[in-house]
């Protein structure tokens, strides 16, 4: 079953990252402010992970859309981690990115890739969320950024493990698609090459913004068109590097990022429509992209999440856009449908 014809509401879902105090420590008020402000404005996507702070972000979630009739939302969450009571001490290991919550909750954090490890993940983000079922299941991170050169190893264990586990709730119709949630493109490609257990959607972060995407256009968005296999594309943003922030990859942007941030930013400005609005519709162009999930932390960003999908960018700043290079040249356009 298609992503596309699950959503409720459009493409524009919320992204929940944020919420498990990714970068700071985000008071409680304000997370759930963020997330009541998601569905009072109409969002009916919500996508979060026990990752994100150790569970916080579940549990954060959880007790805004838990009071709603479940019928009226679309629920996505994440395998691969399994979250302990056991409280830990000291620096935390997740290869380049172990800092992003390092202001979430103190609970052990173990990776699990196996078929008993999925289920079990499962149960536990039920109980966080407060709910009775999810729509689609995503395998967390099975790639180079946290797994190093080891990725290979933990994808083939979650091949023979994971994939199974959600293809058989696939099946049952338990839960409506299942795919990889990753931040590099090769994982992908390499699921999509399956001929057992193939995904049957991708949330791909990161890798199908404004700022970068000429990798996955290589191989993986075609592929993925061609098979139907729907792409959730979450970072459209690139970690707030196009809207304002400093940070590319969830580190310090480089100077050449900056720099090229810097032009797409005169042409938005000369074109007088917010660079979000350029990033969202770019990164919704593509034929495989389904719904898009930025994240936030305070309630005022969904408004302008919101206001910038509805903006209709001109032809005219796409055509620059192509002719000055700042996208790639087969990287479908807006003007191209």
């Amino acid at each position: 079953m298609s992503v596309r014809n699950i959503l409720l509401k459009g493409p524009l879902g919320y992204g929940g990252a944020p919420l498990g105090n990714m970068f700071r420590n985000i008071p409680e008020e304000e997370a759930l402010g963020t997330v009541t402000a998601a569905w009072d404005q109409g969002i009916r996507y919500f996508d979060t992970a026990p990752f994100y702070g150790a569970g916080l972000s579940e549990i954060r979630m959880g007790k805004v859309i838990s009071k709603h009739k479940r019928d009226e939302y679309v629920l996505s969450t994440k395998v691969g981690r399994i979250i302990l009571d056991e409280i830990e001490t000291g620096n935390r290991h997740f290869g380049e990115k172990g800092g992003l919550f390092e202001h979430g909750r103190a609970n052990k954090i173990v990776y699990d890739y196996t078929e008993d490890g999925a289920m079990k993940s499962i149960e536990d983000s039920l109980q966080r969320l407060g709910v009775e079922r999810l729509d689609f299941v995503w395998v967390h991170d099975i790639a180079q950024d946290f797994h190093g050169d080891a990725w290979l190893s933990m994808f083939e264990t979650a091949r023979t493990g994971a994939f199974r586990a959600l293809s058989k709730l696939c099946e049952k119709g338990t839960i409506k698609a299942w795919g990889l949630g990753v931040n590099r493109v090769e994982p992908c490609e390499l699921a999509l090459g399956l001929k057992e257990s193939r995904p049957t959607a991708l949330l791909l972060a990161g890798r199908y913004s404004l700022l970068d995407h000429e990798q996955a256009l290589q191989r993986l968005m075609p592929k993925a068109a061609e098979l139907k296999v729907d792409i959730v594309v979450g970072g459209p943003y690139s970690s707030g590097v196009l809207v304002g922030g400093d940070r590319f990859e969830y580190q310090k942007a480089s100077p050449e990022i900056l720099a090229k941030v810097a032009r797409i930013k005169a042409l938005t400005d000369r074109h007088m429509i917010p660079i979000k609005a350029a990033a969202l519709h770019f990164s919704l162009a593509h034929p495989a992209s389904a719904a898009i999930i930025p994240g936030a932390s305070k309630p005022d960003r969904i408004a302008e999440d919101i206001a910038a999908l509805k903006v209709k960018v001109p032809d005219d700043f796409w055509h620059e856009v192509r002719k000055q290079g700042l996208v790639a040249p087969n990287a479908p356009l807006p003007i191209d449908r």
